[in-house]
């Protein structure tokens, strides 16, 4: 089982930056990838950035250049940096694990990111 804890996210005016972080508890030796995930009111939850435990990033083609995912040295904590915010990236982001073992994927409880125009 792996248990994941997100904290950031609010309220800030298009162009503003907002950060995120996730941490990773439980089995986390297994964990091969972390990210997140965002899901737009009345959307489907889209992958935004991922990050493996070699270090490989992905990202959405909507937030290359703006969005930067890291990993803390502790390999259990994933951070989102966001800038130049636009007001499509409102949302519910969610951390996201994907693990070796089955289950093999978790979830956060989401934290809402909200950018006015």
């Amino acid at each position: 089982q792996v248990h994941l804890v997100e904290s950031g996210g609010g309220l800030v005016q298009a162009g503003g930056s907002l950060s995120l972080s996730c941490a990773a508890s439980g089995s986390i030796s297994s964990i091969k990838a972390m990210g997140w995930h965002h899901q737009a009111p009345g959307k489907q939850r889209e992958l935004v950035a991922a990050i493996t435990s070699e270090d490989m990033k992905t990202y959405a083609d909507t937030v290359k250049g703006r969005f930067t995912i890291t990993r803390g040295n502790a390999k259990n904590t994933v951070y989102l940096q966001m800038n130049n915010l636009k007001p499509e990236d409102t949302g519910v982001y969610y951390c996201w694990s994907e693990s070796s073992i089955s289950p093999t994927e978790y979830w956060g409880q989401g934290t809402q990111v909200t950018v006015s125009s």
